[in-house]
Parts: C-alpha cells; sequence; structure tokens
C-alpha cells in the first residue's frame, strides 16, 4: 500500500504532521510547525518546505491557505494571510511546455517572495513567485499579485494595481475612530446587560445615539 523509496519517505513526515495538526487549535498547530509562540496557523493551511520559511511574531494564517516556501519565504511581524490564499515560490511552467513534468524535473524556477510587516492579505488571493510586499500594504480578496507591491498602499485585482496610498496620519486616524466606535458600542452592551466581548467590538446592532 505504501511506496518505500525515497520521495515517499521524504513526503510522509510533513503529511503526517499535517493530519495531526487538523486535531489543534490554531495555537497547538503553530507550535507543531515551529513557528513563533504568538503565531496562529489555522484549519488545513499548508506550508510547503517549511525549513525555507522564516516568519515573525504576531502573525495569522487562514484557513486553507497555502504557503510555498520551497523558493523562499519571508513574512514579517503582524501580518494575517487570508482564507484560502496561495504563495507561489516556484513555478512548473517550462517543464509543462516542455513536456519534462515529471518528478525531479531540472526545468523547476524558484524565485523568493517577501511580504512585509504589518501586512494584510485577504483571502482568495494569489501571489506569484518573485513578488516583494512591503511593510503595511493592503491585498484586497480575489487578487492576484504578480508584480511587486509598494509599501502603505491598497492592491485590488487581476493583475493586482494600486488603488489607494495611505501615510501613518490616516492610519492613527483610523485607530482613534474604531477604538471610539468600539468603545461606544461597549458602552451600549453594558448598560443593556450583554456579554462583554473579550476582543474587538461588541456583535448586534448598536444604532447611533441620539442627538
Amino acid at each position: 500500500m505504501f511506496f518505500d523509496d525515497e520521495r515517499s519517505n521524504r513526503l510522509r513526515p510533513q503529511i503526517l504532521t499535517e493530519l495531526v495538526g487538523q486535531y489543534m487549535n490554531d495555537a497547538e498547530r503553530a507550535r507543531l510547525y515551529g513557528l513563533p509562540e504568538t503565531t496562529r496557523i489555522r484549519e488545513r493551511a499548508k506550508i510547503v518546505s517549511p525549513e525555507n520559511l522564516t516568519i515573525g511574531e504576531h502573525c495569522w494564517i487562514g484557513e486553507g491557505a497555502t504557503l510555498d516556501a520551497s523558493g523562499g519565504l519571508e513574512i514579517g511581524e503582524h501580518t494575517s494571510i487570508g482564507l484560502n490564499t496561495l504563495v507561489f515560490t516556484h513555478s512548473s511552467w517550462l517543464a509543462n511546455m516542455a513536456l519534462q513534468n515529471h518528478s525531479g524535473s531540472d526545468l523547476i524556477e524558484r524565485k523568493p517572495v517577501k511580504i512585509g510587516k504589518g501586512c494584510f492579505i485577504g483571502g482568495l488571493v494569489v501571489i506569484m513567485a518573485g513578488v516583494t510586499i512591503g511593510d503595511f500594504a493592503t491585498v484586497q480578496p480575489n487578487s492576484v499579485v504578480a508584480k511587486d507591491v509598494p509599501e502603505r498602499s491598497l492592491v485590488a485585482g487581476n493583475p493586482a494595481r494600486v488603488f489607494q496610498r495611505y501615510d501613518e496620519d490616516y492610519i492613527q486616524s483610523e485607530i482613534a475612530r474604531v477604538r471610539a466606535e468600539n468603545e461606544r458600542r461597549r458602552d451600549i452592551a453594558a448598560r443593556r446587560g450583554d456579554n462583554p466581548t473579550a476582543w474587538g467590538a461588541p456583535g448586534g446592532r448598536f444604532d447611533p445615539d441620539p442627538e
């Protein structure tokens, strides 16, 4: 039933690690993969060649994401990778064109990917090999990133292009806005006896305060 060859024996430990990981929570799974203690990795996420992955503290990897680190992958601190996002650091295109798409083909091309710190990568994003995404960048869901993304920019589309640039003043104003709104909601929730929320804004309906 099981092959006893070099390739099978090399792949089997990672297969077993992924199987065991499905029964863990996101923090336990990160520890199993040898990721930083503050990183969380959700169910069905996969890391190819984890030995070539460098990832910072407080990162989040969503359900079903695939991180191909075979060509080298660096992810900065406080970055989130959305659900079912695909990060590629290799391509078999030339092997397919040459009809040499066999295991161990010497036509596989690898290029490293770097994703900066403080980035938000939405769900169902595809990041192609060789791309660098700058610090504090936002990639909207369903985008295909084939070229470098500048820092402090929002990109979207297929292929992804820049739609917005923002500076630190803008981020600080958004921080103040969200914290004020969350505080308002927590105050309303407390007055009506709702259970407190451990993080973020309380859920439910919160009409604007009457004048």
